[in-house]
C-alpha cells in the first residue's frame, strides 16, 4: 500500500514564499479578465441601446444568455475539475472565453453578439469555480481568508477597469474595443499559465501519490529557501467524501448555505450593480455622466473586497457575512429614497456604502467561504453546483429587475435585494460553519459522520 503524501498538512505549514505569489498572480491574472468581462456588460449595453444596435427587448436576452452560459459552465466545470484536475480545467475555460470575446467584438448584429456572449458565459462560469477552488488548496489556513479575498479583489478590479475604460473608450470608439481588450488579454494569460502546477491535494485524493509526492518536494524546496521547515502536523484520517454525501447531512446543509448565499450575491451584483448605468440613464443622466457616476461607485467595490480580506481572517467568515448583510439592508433602504439627478451627493455617498457592503460579501462568499465548505474529493463539484444555483437565479433576474423597474422603479429592485439578504442572514446564522484558522481537512472532518 502506498504511503500517504499528507499534501494538505504539508502545504498548510509552509511559510509564504515566491511559490504562493506565483500561484496567486497566475491564477489572478485570468480571474481579472473574468471580472473584466463580467462587468463589461453594463457600459456595453448602455451603448448598444443608445446606438440602436440593440432593441430594448434584446437587452434582457443578452444578460440572460450570459448567465445561462455561466450557469452551465459552473456546473460542468465542477465535474470536469474533480475528474481531470484543476490545471486542465482552468486552461480550457480561459481559452474558450478568450476566443469568444474576440468573436463578440466582430458581431454583425445583436443576435450574433448574444450568441458570443453565451459562449463567453461558459468560460466565465468555469473560471470562477476553478480559480478560487484551486487557490484554496494551496494557501495556509491562517491567512487563507486574506489570500482568497484579495483574489476576489483582483476579480472585482474588473469593475472599475471596465468603468474607466468604458468612460474613455465607449463615447469615442464604441463598444467593440471593450471585447478586444478582454480577448487579447485572456489569451496572453492562457499562454503564461501553461506551466501552473496541479493541486497536490487533488492528486493525492485521486491516488496519484507519486506525482503528488514529487510535486510536494519541489514546492517544499522552493518554499523553504534552504531553511528547515516546520514539522508536519498530520490530522486524523477522514473518510473520503463521495458525490452522494452532498445530499446527506451535514454536507446537505452546507450545500444549502453555499447555494443560497451565491443566489443572493449574484442577484445583488447582476440585478443591481451591473444595472447602475441604466438606472442612472432612467433618472435623466446622459450616458457620459451615467458612466462617470458608475466609475465613482465602482471604486467602492475595491474598498469592499479589501475590507473583506481583513474581516474574513479578523472576525471570521460568518460574522463578516452577517454584518455586511445588515449594512446592505440599511444602506439599500436609504439609497432607494433618493434620485441621482436631484440628489447626486446623497446617491453617491450612500451608494458608496451600499456597494462596499455588497463587495465585502462578494469577496468572502465567492472567494473564501463557499470553496472552504467542501472536501477536496468533491470541492469543485459541490462548488460548481452551488454556483449553478447562484448563476441560475440570475438567468431570470434581468426580467424581474426590468419588471420591478417598470412598475416600482428603483425602490422595487432594492426591496428584492433586502428580502434575499434577510434570508441569507438566517441561513448563515443557522447552518453556516466557521473555517477561520482551520485546515481544509479539519473543516472536511467536521462534515464527516
Amino acid at each position: 500500500m502506498a504511503l500517504a503524501v499528507n499534501a494538505g498538512a504539508r502545504l498548510d505549514r509552509l511559510p509564504i514564499s515566491s511559490f504562493h505569489y506565483r500561484i496567486f498572480w497566475l491564477v489572478g491574472a485570468g480571474m481579472f479578465f473574468d471580472g473584466y468581462d463580467l462587468y463589461v456588460a453594463g457600459g456595453v449595453l448602455a451603448s448598444v441601446a443608445q446606438s440602436q444596435f440593440s432593441t430594448l427587448a434584446q437587452i434582457p436576452q443578452f444578460i440572460s444568455l450570459t448567465f445561462v452560459g455561466m450557469t452551465l459552465g459552473a456546473l460542468i466545470t465542477g465535474f470536469i475539475g474533480d475528474r481531470f484536475g484543476r490545471r486542465f480545467t482552468y486552461q480550457i475555460n480561459l481559452l474558450i472565453f478568450g476566443l469568444a470575446s474576440l468573436a463578440a467584438a466582430f458581431a454583425q448584429d445583436m443576435n450574433q453578439l448574444i450568441a458570443c456572449r453565451f459562449v463567453q458565459g461558459l468560460g466565465l462560469g468555469a473560471e470562477i469555480v476553478v480559480g478560487y477552488s484551486t487557490l484554496t488548496e494551496f494557501v495556509p489556513p491562517k491567512t487563507r481568508g486574506r489570500w482568497l479575498s484579495m483574489m476576489a479583489f483582483i476579480v472585482v478590479a474588473g469593475f472599475p477597469a471596465t468603468s474607466l475604460l468604458g468612460y474613455l473608450v465607449i463615447p469615442n470608439f464604441g463598444w467593440r474595443p471593450m471585447f478586444v481588450i478582454a480577448g487579447v488579454g485572456s489569451l496572453i494569460v492562457w499562454y503564461l499559465r501553461k506551466n501552473l502546477p496541479e493541486s497536490p491535494r487533488w492528486l493525492e485524493s485521486e491516488g496519484r501519490n507519486e506525482e503528488a509526492e514529487a510535486l510536494m518536494q519541489a514546492i517544499e524546496t522552493e518554499a523553504s529557501g534552504g531553511k528547515p521547515l516546520p514539522p508536519v502536523v498530520i490530522p486524523p484520517a477522514v473518510k473520503p467524501a463521495a458525490a452522494i454525501d452532498m445530499i446527506r447531512p451535514p454536507l446537505l446543509q452546507r450545500m444549502i448555505v453555499g447555494s443560497w448565499v451565491l443566489i443572493t450575491i449574484n442577484t445583488l451584483i447582476f440585478g443591481f450593480v451591473i444595472f447602475l448605468p441604466q438606472f442612472f440613464l432612467r433618472q435623466g443622466l446622459t450616458i457620459t455622466n451615467s458612466l462617470a457616476y458608475t466609475l465613482v461607485l465602482s471604486a467602492a467595490s475595491l474598498v469592499g473586497c479589501a475590507l473583506g480580506a481583513y474581516l474574513s481572517d479578523g472576525i471570521g467568515r460568518r460574522m463578516s457575512i452577517i454584518l455586511a448583510s445588515i449594512v446592505t439592508i440599511i444602506s439599500g433602504y436609504i439609497y432607494a429614497r433618493f434620485d441621482a439627478a436631484s440628489d447626486p451627493a446623497i446617491v453617491l455617498s450612500v451608494g458608496f456604502v451600499l456597494v462596499v457592503a455588497i463587495y465585502i460579501q462578494t469577496a468572502i462568499l465567492y472567494g473564501v467561504y463557499t470553496p472552504e465548505l467542501f472536501p477536496t474529493e468533491i470541492r469543485l463539484r459541490a462548488n460548481g453546483i452551488c454556483n449553478f444555483f447562484g448563476r441560475g437565479a440570475t438567468v431570470i433576474s434581468p426580467f424581474i429587475v426590468g419588471s420591478l423597474m417598470a412598475s416600482y422603479k428603483l425602490p422595487g429592485v432594492v426591496w428584492l435585494m433586502i428580502g434575499l439578504v434577510l434570508v441569507q442572514i438566517l441561513v448563515v446564522w443557522a447552518w453556516g460553519v466557521e473555517p477561520r484558522n482551520r485546515g481544509l481537512e479539519d473543516v472536511a472532518a467536521k462534515a464527516s459522520v
